[in-house]
């Protein structure tokens, strides 16, 4: 059996400039989850009332039940040193996480690479299907990094089940009449000119 990869995700104030984290969230490749809410930097001012109408994180509960930054990073460090973890939404997740770690002063053990490095070009074209018909099958989740990793990363176990069928009855039981969108080739994400997060000792 494929070992499951670790997925990580982050939610953020919003999309524009000015930016930051304030959840991040992993799913383990046994399944184990974690979470934690960040508390806004002094300078973390940008927020985005559409992304808050998506994530229903608001300001005060970030201010009440956050950790500080060091704090995230160390749990990060801690849980997931020497290791990669995957994210569906790299280019942004990467300069978050980024964010995170420097504003810290810190810098991470593990690295963070794309989710879409383990996908071939058919699972890539049915990610956005599969990932629906798995959010169905499990029913209302709330909406958390930690549950949104978790999905992920069993649309990654579906799709890698699914590839080892023959051809032929694999496109019989999933319909090809939508195209995924899910992921960008990578040159076309927005990110730092120098890869993929390094590994620290």
């Amino acid at each position: 059996m494929t070992t499951s990869p670790i997925i990580l995700d982050i939610e953020a104030s919003g999309f524009g400039r000015g930016g930051y984290p304030i959840e991040v969230g992993y799913s383990l490749p046994d399944g184990q989850t974690w979470c934690s809410l960040v508390r806004p930097e002094p300078d973390w001012t940008h927020w985005d009332r559409g992304a808050e109408a998506v994530h229903h994180i608001s300001q005060d509960l970030l201010v009440s039940r956050g950790r500080f930054v060091r704090d995230v990073a160390n749990q990060l460090n801690h849980n997931l040193s020497g290791q990669i973890a995957y994210s569906d939404g790299w280019g942004h997740d990467y300069s978050w996480l980024s964010l995170l770690f420097d504003a810290a002063n810190m810098m991470p053990t593990f690295k963070l690479d794309n989710l879409r490095t383990l996908l071939n070009d058919e699972e890539a074209d049915l990610w956005h299907i599969v990932k629906t018909q798995v959010a169905q099958d499990r029913g209302p989740q709330r909406h958390r990094a930690s549950a949104d990793a978790r999905l992920l990363q069993l649309t990654w176990q579906r799709l890698k089940e699914g590839t080892k069928k023959p051809a032929a009855s694999h496109k019989e039981k999933i319909k090809l009449s939508i195209v995924s969108n899910e992921f960008l080739p990578i040159e076309n994400h927005s990110h730092p000119p120098f890869g993929p997060m390094a590994v620290h000792a």
